[in-house]
């Protein structure tokens, strides 16, 4: 037989991705599953930086 997570189980760490991709602009969320279970989400987000910006208009 395998292990089926509990309705409630899924619908936690889907709500929680979610959030996080809601919650994004520029970046990644990842799904860490450990043994057939999410164990983990993680994101991170990415500062774009316009495209006229020069190195020299950053140092100021």
């Amino acid at each position: 037989m395998s292990h089926q997570p509990a309705e409630s189980e899924a619908d936690s760490w889907i709500e929680i991705v979610r959030q996080k991709v809601s919650a994004l602009r520029f970046g990644s969320v990842q799904i860490i599953v450990h043994e057939g279970r999410v164990t983990q989400v993680e994101s991170t987000e990415k500062t774009r930086l316009a495209a006229d910006s020069t190195p020299a208009q950053l140092k100021r």
